[in-house]
C-alpha cells in the first residue's frame, strides 16, 4: 500500500481507502462479511475509513468500531458524516442552514457517531451534503471549531452533491474546510476544472468517493442487469441510465492495457490527479477488497492513456434516481 499527504493537515493516509456505505443498508450485506473485509483491507495496509450515521443510523459506524476495539494497536483514521436534519439529498439552495445543520444537530450527531464508533476523537468529521449558499453563515464554521477545540474532532469536511463540484468552493475558500469528499472517476471528471486545483492551491485533502460509478465501471453491467427492488442501484440503474451507462463502459474498454479489467483502469484512474488524498471505493466482500487494493502499487496510468480517457468525460445533470 502507498500513503500520500492529506493536504497540508499533517496526515498520511492510504491511497486506497475503505467505504463502509455498502455494509450499512444496502440489500446483500452481511456482518460477518463485512468485518472480513474490514479486517483484510486493514490487514493489507488501508488505514482511512469512511462511513456515516445514516449508512444504516449508525449500524456501519459499529462495525468500523468493532474493527478498531479487534486491532488496538493499529492506527485507524475514521471520516464519518452527519446527517442533514431535514434528511434531504442533494442539498438545495431553498433550504436555509439553519433547517438542515443546525450546531446543536452538528454536535449531536457527533457525539452519536463517537459512541457507535466508540472512540473519543473523530480524525475527518464531514457534513454530509452541502449547498455553497450557506458559505457567509458563520454557524457551520462555528460548530467546527467548538467541535475541534472540545476535541471530539481532528480535521472537519464537507461531502459534496453528486455531479456538483463547483457548489462548494466558495466554502473551501473561507479557509475552515480541512477536506472535502467528491465523485470522481472516468465518467465524472468535472472535479478537475475548478475543485481539484482549489483544494490543492489551500491543501485541502479529498477524499475521492464512487471511482466505479457504482458499478457502471466495473465492467460486470449489461442492459439486461436487475438489483433487488430494496437496493439503491435499481433506482440509479434504471432506464434513464443503464443502457448509457453500458454502452459508455463498454466504449471505454476498446482502451484497456492487456491484462488490465475495465475496474482496475476506473480504480487507477481515481488515484491519478495529485490532488486526490484517497479512493474510497465500497467494499463489502473480501475479493473486492484484495482487486482494489492491489491497484495500490505505486504504478501509474500512462500519459497517453488518461489523455485519451479524457475523451470518456461524462457530465451529467442532478436527477430524480441519483440520489
Amino acid at each position: 500500500m502507498h500513503y500520500r499527504d492529506f493536504g497540508t493537515r499533517g496526515v498520511q493516509v492510504s491511497e486506497i481507502g475503505h467505504g463502509l456505505w455498502g455494509m450499512g443498508d444496502w440489500s446483500g450485506s452481511e456482518d460477518q462479511q463485512s468485518m472480513q473485509a474490514l479486517q483484510l483491507s486493514l490487514d493489507l495496509g488501508c488505514n482511512l475509513y469512511d462511513t456515516a450515521w445514516v449508512y444504516g443510523e449508525g449500524h456501519s459506524e459499529k462495525l468500523l468500531g468493532q474493527l478498531i476495539r479487534n486491532n488496538p494497536s493499529s492506527e485507524i483514521i475514521v471520516a464519518t458524516k452527519v446527517p442533514p436534519k431535514n434528511r434531504i439529498w442533494p442539498a438545495n439552495s431553498k433550504d436555509k442552514l439553519e433547517d438542515v445543520f443546525p450546531t446543536e444537530h452538528i454536535i449531536e450527531y457527533t457525539k452519536r457517531s463517537l459512541d457507535n464508533l466508540g472512540i473519543e476523537r473523530i480524525d475527518i468529521q464531514q457534513l454530509h451534503v452541502w449547498d455553497d449558499s450557506w458559505a457567509d453563515n458563520p454557524a457551520w464554521i462555528e460548530a467546527a471549531q467548538q467541535l475541534k477545540e472540545d476535541g471530539l474532532i481532528r480535521l472537519f469536511g464537507l461531502s459534496l452533491n453528486r455531479w456538483e463540484p463547483w457548489n462548494g468552493l466558495k466554502a473551501i475558500r473561507t479557509g475552515a474546510v480541512d477536506s472535502i469528499q467528491v465523485i470522481y472517476n472516468i465518467f465524472d471528471q468535472a472535479p478537475e476544472d475548478q475543485l481539484l486545483p482549489l483544494c490543492q492551491e489551500l491543501g485541502v485533502g479529498v477524499l475521492a468517493r464512487v471511482p466505479l460509478d457504482e458499478g457502471g465501471l466495473s465492467g460486470k453491467l449489461t442492459k439486461d442487469t436487475k438489483f433487488p427492488e430494496d437496493d439503491w442501484r435499481a433506482r440509479y440503474f434504471g432506464p434513464e441510465n443503464l443502457g448509457k451507462t453500458v454502452e459508455r463502459a463498454e466504449a471505454i474498454k476498446k482502451l484497456l492495457p492487456e491484462g488490465m479489467t475495465l475496474a482496475e483502469l476506473a480504480m487507477r484512474f481515481s488515484i491519478s490527479h495529485p490532488a486526490v488524498s484517497t479512493s474510497i471505493p465500497g467494499m463489502r466482500k473480501p475479493q473486492h477488497v484484495k482487486e482494489n487494493i492491489a491497484v495500490s502499487d505505486g504504478k501509474t496510468l500512462p500519459a497517453e492513456l488518461i489523455e485519451k480517457l479524457r475523451g470518456h468525460r461524462w457530465d451529467r445533470k442532478v436527477a430524480p434516481w441519483s440520489d
